[in-house]
């Protein structure tokens, strides 16, 4: 990010000055949600600013810019591979279109419940995070706040479908252990601390990267180490037994949590036994109905608990294609996809 700010200031900007434009570094890319390492640099990495223009004027823009580029700035090319494309660090588009292929809408022409459940929680963290240079346009800043996070009741919606996603598997690291299947527990397990962990980013309004920027991402939330903790114990279990205790261990952070974050009457943070089985569980489903109670909008309130791309797929080559996400997001919602 310091490497991209001073390539703007000291090149793109004296460059770009007689057009009216925004810059940025946004969207793809490990430096945007400052997870960048020296490892980083080994692909795909150097100097980027993107460049937002008025309509029309693209080319003439570019045309400015990539031909007047040094060869190197700050000891790394100004001309380098970056998503198996090799090309100039500086890209120019329109605001418009750009948002269209990163989200699927243009936030700028209003928001509806489809545009907020198809846009994945990477896309979205990659428009809002990452830092904005300059906003000659007046646009960029306005756009990425209204997208910096969900309305209320599309968040309660959302983290109700969460703890349901809990609620469906949280007796299975125990009854796949009972049966002496210790494999098929560690995967429940698994993937039950990957559901808590996007669920305590969510719950602290932050859209959780994906899966290589998970754990980096909960780690960076205040207050998160002792669910960190919990879930690690889960995860080095070598027991089904203990592989509960470390999860339970994890719901009841993740209750106290909710209780925290008011957004409906205080629940019991306790585990429990699941019926008369010998497996302890939070029941999510409590969350979940305590939210969906708390929901105003009637179109929301009717919705299937099924939840947003991120929680309907798992597909990479779906989710990072809005194309694809949004008609899909919009069908297993019962809802109209413009």
């Amino acid at each position: 990010m310091d490497l991209s700010r001073d390539f703007y200031t000291q090149v793109v900007a004296p460059l770009a000055e007689p057009y009216p434009h925004s810059a940025a570094l946004i969207g793809p890319g490990s430096e945007v949600l400052a997870f960048d390492t020296p490892r980083s640099v080994d692909h795909d990495w150097g100097p980027r600013v993107l460049v937002f223009v008025e309509p029309g004027a693209v080319e003439q823009v570019r045309e400015q810019i990539v031909t007047r580029l040094p060869e190197r700035f700050g000891g790394f090319p100004t001309t380098f591979a970056y998503h198996e494309q090799r090309g100039p660090g500086v890209q120019v588009a329109e605001l418009g279109p750009w948002l269209r292929e990163r989200l699927g809408f243009d936030p700028r022409e209003g928001m509806g419940l489809v545009d907020w459940l198809s846009a994945t929680w990477q896309s979205l963290a990659e428009v809002t995070l990452g830092e904005v240079f300059h906003d000659g346009l007046g646009e960029l800043e306005a756009v990425r706040h209204r997208l910096r996070w969900y309305p209320g009741d599309v968040w309660r919606y959302v983290l109700a479908c969460q703890w349901r996603r809990i609620a469906q598997e949280e007796p299975f690291p125990g009854r796949c252990g009972e049966v002496g299947d210790e494999a098929g527990s560690a995967v429940v397990g698994a993937r039950l601390a990957r559901e808590v962990m996007r669920l305590a980013l969510l719950m602290r309004r932050r859209y959780p990267p994906y899966a290589k920027w998970l754990g980096s991402a909960l780690a960076r939330v205040p207050g998160s180490a002792e669910l960190a903790e919990a879930l690690g114990a889960a995860l080095a279990a070598r027991s089904w037994r203990e592989r509960e205790a470390g999860l339970c261990a994890a719901y009841e952070r993740l209750a106290g949590l909710h209780n925290r974050i008011k957004l409906t009457e205080p629940l019991e943070v306790a585990v429990r036994p699941f019926h008369d089985r010998p497996f302890r569980v939070i029941g999510g489903d409590r969350f979940a109905e305590a939210l969906m109670a708390q929901v105003s909008d009637p179109v929301i309130a009717a919705l299937p608990p099924v939840g947003c791309a991120d929680q309907l797929s798992d597909s990479v080559d779906l989710l990072t294609r809005p194309s694809l996400a949004r008609p899909l997001t919009a069908a297993a919602l019962g809802l109209h996809a413009a």
